[in-house]
């Protein structure tokens, strides 16, 4: 079993930056890609970005060049570096882990981010 525990949400004015930290606990070992989603209200859950355990990126359109997603193995943490932020990227935000092994997902219970004009 994996726990994620989400920290770094809050409210900032748009151009602002947050950062966004997960801690995963639990069997590591099992997990290989992370990643971020995030779900605005009234809308459906959306990926915001993913990285494998050897580092590969992958980014929703929305948020190229200005999300940065990184992660420290030895710490078992992945960060979410948010910068040039809209109020549309006003949103729970949920960390999210993959089992290499039998493809079971992990969320955490997730951090709000709320971008005010």
């Amino acid at each position: 079993q994996v726990q994620l525990v989400e920290s770094g949400g809050g409210l900032v004015q748009a151009g602002g930056s947050l950062r966004l930290s997960c801690t995963a606990s639990g069997i590591i070992s099992v997990i290989d890609a992370m990643g971020w989603y995030r779900q605005a209200p009234g809308k459906q859950r959306e990926l915001v970005t993913t990285i494998t355990l050897s580092g590969s990126t992958n980014y929703a359109d929305s948020v190229k060049d200005r999300f940065t997603i990184t992660r420290d193995n030895a710490k078992n943490m992945v960060y979410l570096e948010m910068n040039s932020l809209k109020p549309e990227d006003t949103a729970v935000y949920y960390c999210h882990a993959a089992n290499q092994f039998n493809g079971m997902d992990y969320w955490g219970k997730g951090t709000l981010v709320t971008v005010s004009s």
